[in-house]
């Protein structure tokens, strides 16, 4: 049994060796194939704070500068942020009972943040986000894809397990920085898509160096060799590097992404090398 919390106010959480209580199962979600999205590619980190939205908006766009047809659907249910990086915000319509996405920089883009006010919060448990996954694949006119990028929220939670258990995830990149404390958390994100049979097809290492503005030495403001170290753990690669420019920071809060406002910065070429190896991996179009 559970004792009783300090100060007699209700009771303390179980203990690990207590039985939980028996309740049934319902079975899991089989995952429906959608042709039409082309190669779905998950975009996690193991933490907040790491730029994963940033190289999420930013390979999309790549993507389709080099030709391909993109998608880009905003899985972080809990805190939008693709509308104000890709500088599209309005309530989608729907014709023929089928949300019909935005467009942005020659990207086809679906996000919760265009179905709800800016200020509202998401106090929402697993069956809602999973609902809200579904219908992003399911009830949104895509058209034909080559490429359909999910930003996920940080961590290993509903709507990473939601996307897997929808679709089939052709493959997951995992954002990290050097720093120690991000790279453990994204170790843990990469173990988490293995256990699920969805590929790693590799590591990002976002805000590895900043460049001095006159001289272009590197400096790693956050440390050094984080993303290296987690795929050598891993055995996958580490198919970019992204120094810090604050261009980046500026594109994401007016809807620029840096491939698009500064093609010739390092971090965009980082960035679109990024995409083109992902596009190599997959055989896409």
């Amino acid at each position: 049994m559970s004792e009783k919390a300090p100060g007699g106010g209700g009771r303390a959480l179980p203990v690990m060796n207590e039985a939980p209580a028996r309740r049934p199962v319902p079975p899991p979600q089989q995952p429906v194939a959608y042709p039409e999205l082309g190669h779905v590619i998950a975009i996690s980190s193991g933490k907040g704070g790491v730029g994963k939205s940033t190289v999420a908006t930013n390979i999309a766009v790549a993507l389709a500068k080099s030709g391909a047809r993109v998608g880009l659907m905003d899985g972080d249910i809990y805190g939008p942020n693709i509308p104000r990086m890709m500088g599209v915000n309005a309530p989608p319509p729907v014709v023929n009972e089928k949300i019909v996405p935005l467009e942005a920089h020659g990207v086809k883009v679906i996000s919760l943040g265009f179905l709800i006010e800016r200020d509202q919060p998401a106090i929402w448990r697993g069956p809602i986000v999973m609902k809200i996954v579904n219908q992003f694949l399911r009830d949104v006119a895509w058209g034909q894809l080559d490429f359909f990028i999910v930003d996920l929220p940080p961590g290993t939670g509903d709507a990473q397990l939601s996307l897997v258990q929808a679709t089939h995830v052709r493959g997951a990149i995992i954002v990290t920085t050097p720093q120690e404390v991000a790279v453990g958390d994204a170790l843990r994100g990469a173990k988490m898509f293995q256990r699920v049979n969805v590929p790693v097809l590799g590591i990002v290492e976002n805000m590895s160096w900043l460049e001095c503005v006159h001289c272009g030495k590197p400096t790693p403001l956050f440390g050094s060799g984080g993303g290296e170290r987690l795929a050598k753990e891993l055995g996958i690669p580490l198919i970019g590097q992204v120094p810090i420019n604050p261009r980046i920071v500026e594109g994401a809060d007016r809807g620029e992404p840096i491939v698009v406002g500064d093609p010739q910065s390092s971090a965009a070429k980082a960035l679109s090398a990024i995409a083109e190896r992902i596009r190599a991996e997959t055989g896409g179009a």
